[in-house]
């Protein structure tokens, strides 16, 4: 298993200091997780960065590879928990690093989870500036912060007056960026031509898959076919029922397919961004002005916190590997380390507590997490301490 170079314990005390200022709820959680909630809430994409551990009777469980999942399970755990409150945490991660990668598989995160509250913009740039700090406190003076917005892709989308089935389909895909990609792409202008065996299938799809089992063994009985191996009856007709249900499902014109991909295209510094996301908003027929009124309270917030905009950059198809987040979300980067290699992390979960049986929905929720060893200057001998 890769390790981190351990971090001078100056360098930790100056990374810690911005969390010990918050006066927050100190914080523990179990290093064995289980396997299939994380699966549930993060993507089953996820099992592959997961050191997975079978247990007794076929249960499995894993590290710990992120704090929010296990904080979150802990604050609704606590009976006598108010339902705002903030916790700090410090320990290990856990994860399978990529192919052909040196990054440690064993690494210290230090965090904040803020719950309640509500949702105010405010609370998304405080957390931000709070991780901006504690980053910047590393030595490094190459930090630059990538934004986006779950949340601001879903009101786009749900603006543009979509069919709510097509609709929901493109918000779902939004964390993958392969299925989203693939959803756009099944644009068409018009219907393409009905391929061989497509009339059958529609025929078939249309009975219920009892019905439908029956009509195929008799066709076959009257061909004189004898199934030898392969797929069952009932398992040709549940393939041909998905093929119809995802050919006759609504789908995006050239047209709109195009605005979507311009949105998520845009990557600017984030006044600017917003200018843009507001002109495709306005081809679209689409009202985002209490979204993008939003983003100018929080940019205003971060700029009071710390962060020099001319550092920031907004990207609107910008998304984390948790697929839990919902709004607000943001990356620190160094120059020297890359894209793949965040310094910090974070945004807002606020759907997660409920999904766990926590608060109601509305009650917020955001958090961020910095690795200290990425944040040391003299880590890799590239970043250099501001003057």
């Amino acid at each position: 298993m890769n390790l981190e170079p351990p971090v001078p314990p100056e360098v930790m005390a100056a990374v810690r200091a911005p969390f010990v200022a918050l006066g927050a709820t100190r914080i523990d959680v179990p290093v064995m997780q289980p396997l299939g909630l994380l699966l549930d809430l993060a993507g089953e994409a996820m099992r592959a960065r997961l050191f997975v551990i079978q247990g007794e009777a076929g249960a499995e469980t894993c590290l710990r590879a992120d704090f929010t999942i296990p904080v979150v399970r802990a604050h609704i755990a606590a009976a006598h928990s108010a339902p705002e409150r903030r916790y700090v945490y410090e320990g290990k991660a856990f994860r399978v690093a990529p192919r052909d990668s040196d990054h440690p598989e064993e690494f210290l995160q230090i965090g904040l989870e803020a719950f309640g509250g509500g949702q105010s913009p405010a609370a998304d740039a405080e957390v931000a500036g709070l991780a901006w700090r504690a980053s910047a406190a590393g030595g490094r003076g190459d930090l630059n912060m990538v934004l986006g917005d779950v949340s601001l892709f879903s009101a786009f989308i749900d603006a543009l007056g979509l069919a709510d089935v097509l609709a929901a389909r493109l918000k779902r895909s939004f964390s993958r960026p392969r299925a989203l990609r693939a959803e756009l792409t099944r644009a068409q202008a018009a219907a393409a031509p009905a391929r061989q065996g497509d009339r059958l299938t529609g025929l078939i799809a249309g009975l219920g898959e009892t019905e439908a089992r029956a009509v195929l063994e008799d066709l076959w009985a009257l061909a004189g076919i004898q199934p030898i191996g392969g797929r069952s009856a009932g398992e040709i007709v549940h393939r041909l029922v998905e093929r119809s249900g995802a050919a006759s499902a609504p789908r995006l014109s050239e047209a709109e397919s195009d605005l979507v991909k311009r949105y998520l295209a845009v990557a600017d510094r984030p006044r600017r961004a917003l200018d843009q996301v507001a002109a495709l908003a306005r081809e679209g027929g689409a009202d985002l002005d209490a979204a993008l009124d939003a983003w100018s309270q929080r940019l205003d917030a971060l700029g009071a916190d710390g962060a020099p905009e001319d550092r920031l950059t907004l990207a609107t198809g910008f998304v984390r590997a948790f697929g839990y987040y919902d709004g607000f979300l943001f990356e620190i980067l160094s120059d020297a380390l890359g894209e793949i290699t965040p310094i910090a992390g974070g945004g807002r979960y606020d759907s997660l507590p409920t999904r766990l049986g926590g608060a109601a929905p509305g009650a917020g929720a955001v958090g961020c997490m910095v690795r200290p060893a990425r944040a040391w200057a003299s880590a890799d001998g590239s970043g250099t301490r501001p003057a």
